[in-house]
This record gives C-alpha cells, sequence and structure tokens, in this order.
C-alpha cells in the first residue's frame, strides 16, 4: 500500500466540520504531549472526548475506556499510541462511525490505515492535529 495523507485543503475541510474529537492515549499530565495538543484544540473550540482507561477526567471532560464506550457521535479519532497498538484502535474507529482516523507525528500504521480506508475513514497519519489546525486555520462555525 502506498499511503499518501490529504491535501492541506482537505485536511483544513475535515477540521472546520468536526465535531467531537476523541483523544485516545490523553494523558492527564499536564508536561505530556498528549495533553498539550488536546488542551490547545480545545482552546481553539474543538470538542475533545479523553480516552484513557486510567483517569476519570481529563481536560474537564468525562474520561471512556475505548472508543466503543463514547455514548455520542465522534468525527475525529485522534491517536496518541505506539504504531504497533493502533489497529484495534482502528477496528473501533470503524464500529463507532468515525469520519477521520488521525495518527500523531511519528506514529504510522499501514494495516490501520487500510482497515479505515475500506471503511470509509479519512487517515492521516505521522501529522500533528495542532499544527496542521495552525497551518490551514480552519473556519469554525460559531
Amino acid at each position: 500500500m502506498s499511503f499518501e495523507n490529504p491535501s492541506r485543503e482537505t485536511i483544513k475541510k475535515l477540521l472546520e466540520e468536526a465535531g467531537n474529537i476523541a483523544v485516545v492515549g490523553l494523558s492527564d499530565k499536564p508536561d505530556r504531549t498528549s495533553y498539550m495538543v488536546a488542551h490547545a484544540m480545545q482552546s481553539r473550540g474543538y470538542r475533545i472526548i479523553p480516552v484513557n482507561p486510567a483517569a476519570d477526567s481529563i481536560l474537564g471532560e468525562t474520561c471512556y475506556p475505548s472508543l466503543l464506550d463514547i455514548p455520542e457521535p465522534v468525527s475525529i479519532v485522534n491517536v496518541f499510541r505506539r504504531s504497533d497498538q493502533v489497529v484495534p484502535i482502528a477496528e473501533q474507529a470503524v464500529k463507532i462511525g468515525a469520519k477521520v482516523f488521525w495518527l500523531q507525528q511519528g506514529i504510522v500504521n499501514e494495516e490501520a490505515a487500510r482497515i479505515c480506508e475500506e471503511n470509509g475513514i479519512v487517515v492521516i497519519m505521522d501529522r500533528c492535529i495542532k499544527v496542521e489546525e495552525a497551518v490551514t486555520k480552519p473556519v469554525r462555525p460559531s
């Protein structure tokens, strides 16, 4: 499989249309990258849903043990887990009907990408959602 991320224009549109963003592997420690990125996205008006089985609440939001436990729709699944751990997360993203499966910078998994793409989910790998949001400057509805 020869994977290629969507264009910046497509990423901008995905961010403009984003509803809830589930952040898998979100840490409750403010010095962790996942926390800093999720906090920045939250401060820019995005609704963050933390996914971490070891926490009850992060960034003022209820935390869920898995994507399957989230009781509302999720637009983007943003993943902060090692590359070798993302296939089951991709399978859960398919089950919940996510629109975008986003692997943070340094995370690549071709099998997870295939699973998502075969089920109509847009895949973004090895890119930071915070950086892409800053670069594309999406116009979010108020």
